[in-house]
């Protein structure tokens, strides 16, 4: 995944990359419509008078004029001379290439000058620099009875001097400091988008209290003071559900054990077969909401941060055959056979919590088999962990059902809202979470259903 600093670092450097390339074209472009025909025209001069020195100094012979040539080299300039004869004189560094156009040619043939460095074919500048012989400006000269050519051009090593290194290394400087600011500027300008994003976690795992600590005056500030206004009512609106759930269902218990107990009263009475089926749906159906009211408590009563964990030492395989033992009838009445390996393994734990676990996770194994299907619980240590399996024959789930299955008040279909209230498996991992451990489930349709828990050890007894 591309974050927002490596993006504004890479679209950095190509906005640098694509001005460097259109700042290279356009000094380009001026360079080939008018710098070098200027340049060209410059170097026509020099080699114009060097030639008419040459004619006025050394009149009678060429053995004269190889002493001044050389000095002209020193000046900053490569320079080649070629007599009608064919003979070559060459002075000051040596060209690479050595070949002579055919229209160089003509400074002795017709003594014509010759604008090799305006004339160029290439459309790119970097070619008006090479060190070739035919990117000179020549001109004739005539010494004795014999004609010559003189060849002129400046040293592309002496352009470089002292002045230009040091603009070089400016513009090096330059960019690297720029580069290293954007850098900065970048991680500066997204920290405190990171500190929003760990903050937006944390609100979906209902922790309200995360400190953003950004304080600044521009957007990202305004953005920062919005967000934490928005935490504290989020904050106040959580806090008022949770306490008007714990209420309402405070109050639901009284008048739900009265209708319970009136129920059970009437099933004594002599009642014909219509009635006394009428009692039965109430009477199941104070229960299951009594059960609803009962989860609802005790699921906003974790939701508190303050809820209160009474930890102890905990046999966890002691617990789960206990809880084996309470559902042995509801075994036998779906004729479903159940099987463990159950190894002595102790923890660290909330003992009435955990057995509400290993309830809810073994009445759903029940719950949802198939007639005489079967139940497997396995229960393995590590120096790290204890893992714990319940894996059951049962109608099973597809994987999108199994990924929503831990959410409040999901049930996956008709046949699983018969007598549930879709909270169990909420609270299941909501308990297992407080012990800083983690709960996985995989299904599949008719072939049944695995959850596996993970009980860190260490963890635990560190608390």
């Amino acid at each position: 995944m591309k974050t927002l600093y490596r993006k504004f670092i890479i679209a950095t450097l190509l906005i640098l990359g694509i001005s460097i390339v259109i700042a290279f074209i356009l000094a380009n472009w001026v360079y080939m419509t008018s710098t070098k025909e200027r340049i060209d025209s410059q170097n026509v001069k020099v080699a114009e008078e060097v030639a008419s020195s040459l004619e006025q100094m050394h009149s009678t012979s060429h053995l004269s004029f190889t002493g001044y040539l050389d000095s002209i080299s020193k000046l900053g300039y490569q320079i080649y001379v070629l007599s009608e004869s064919g003979e070559e004189f060459e002075f000051g560094e040596p060209f690479s290439k050595k070949n002579l156009p055919a229209e160089a040619k003509r400074v002795i043939e017709q003594k014509k000058i010759y604008h090799g460095m305006d004339s160029s074919a290439s459309p790119w500048m970097m070619s008006h620099f090479s060190n070739q012989l035919g990117n000179t400006v020549g001109v004739p000269f005539t010494i004795g009875d014999e004609d010559y050519g003189l060849y002129l051009r400046p040293n592309n090593k002496l352009l470089f001097s002292d002045v230009h290194v040091i603009f070089a290394w400016f513009f090096v400087a330059v960019s690297i400091v720029s580069i290293t600011g954007v850098i900065w500027f970048a991680k500066h300008l997204i920290q405190p988008i990171t500190k929003l994003t760990e903050a937006t976690r944390e609100i979906t795992r209902e922790n309200f209290n995360f400190p953003l600590n950004i304080h600044r005056k521009d957007e990202i500030g305004q953005l920062a003071e919005s967000f934490s206004t928005m935490q504290v009512q989020l904050q106040h609106n959580d806090e008022a559900r949770k306490s008007f759930i714990n209420n309402v269902s405070h109050d639901f218990q009284s008048p739900l054990m009265n209708i319970q107990g009136y129920a059970e009263l009437l099933k004594t009475q002599a009642l014909d077969d219509e009635h006394r089926e009428y009692v039965e749906i109430i009477d199941q159906e104070s229960k299951r909401l009594s059960n609803l009211t009962k989860q609802l408590l005790l699921l906003t009563s974790l939701d508190q941060k303050s809820y209160p964990m009474k930890r102890g030492i905990t046999r966890i395989d002691t617990q789960i055959k206990e809880t084996v033992r309470r559902h042995q009838w509801r075994l036998e009445e779906k004729e479903i056979e159940i099987s463990y390996h159950l190894p002595p393994a102790t923890i660290l734990a909330d003992p009435e919590l955990l057995m509400t676990v290993w309830d809810n996770l073994l009445t759903n194994a029940i719950k949802y088999n198939q007639p005489e299907g079967s139940i497997f619980i396995q229960l393995a240590q590590t120096d790290e962990a204890i893992n714990i399996t319940f894996k059951d024959s049962g109608i099973g789930m597809s994987l999108d059902q199994a990924s929503k299955i831990f959410e409040r008040f999901y049930r996956v279909d008709a046949a699983r809202k018969k007598d549930g209230t879709g909270l169990g498996l909420s609270i299941v991992k909501h308990i297992i979470e407080l012990h800083n451990g983690k709960i996985e489930v995989e299904s599949e349709i008719q072939k049944g259903t695995t959850f596996t828990i993970k009980l860190p050890i260490e963890k635990q007894t560190e608390e």
